[in-house]
């Protein structure tokens, strides 16, 4: 194993980390460590398989947002109610490290529908919207994962 191929490895489990517990960008240092092993390897493989892994990512995080949304629709959830939880779950994630974009959106699903629903009823929702933030961080590592094995397989060619 090269000095490179070492510290990509590094870069890309610490981005799984960072997609599981969303201290750092754990996409960005992924697709960081890819474009690093790309240009360290040069070779048409090389770009190859960071255009794959690339696509893993692009698609995982199109699908990340999709398929949580439509389930929040699905499940009545109004649109105002997932704009309002977005908007605090951007609010969170400067409030509260870590953690704040999730706690944020859902704290913001419950207020909407609180305020749309009252106290009782805005309980199904906040479920959901836990549900959703649960689906998408599995979406994203699953992507993120696919990602890195298309790496792991890169290597294995072009070691």
């Amino acid at each position: 194993m090269s000095a490179t191929e070492f510290v990509v490895a590094v870069l890309l489990v610490v981005g799984l980390a960072g997609i599981v517990v969303p201290i750092i960008p754990g996409l960005l240092l992924i697709l960081g460590g890819l474009l690093l092993w790309a240009i360290d390897v040069n070779t048409t493989t090389g770009w190859l398989v960071f255009a794959v892994a690339l696509a893993f990512l692009a698609a995982g995080t199109i699908v990340k947002y999709v398929v949580p949304g439509r389930r929040l629709k699905e499940a009545g959830v109004p649109r105002s109610t997932m704009v309002f939880g977005g908007i605090l779950g951007i609010v969170g994630f400067f409030v509260i490290p870590v953690i704040g974009l999730f706690v944020g959106f859902v704290l913001g699903v419950y207020a909407a529908e609180r305020r749309r629903l009252g106290a009782t009823a805005a309980g199904p929702a906040t479920k959901h919207a836990l549900k959703a933030v649960g689906l998408s961080i599995l979406i994203e590592l699953t992507a993120s994962l696919l990602a890195v094995a298309t790496w792991i397989v890169g290597v294995m060619v072009t070691g």
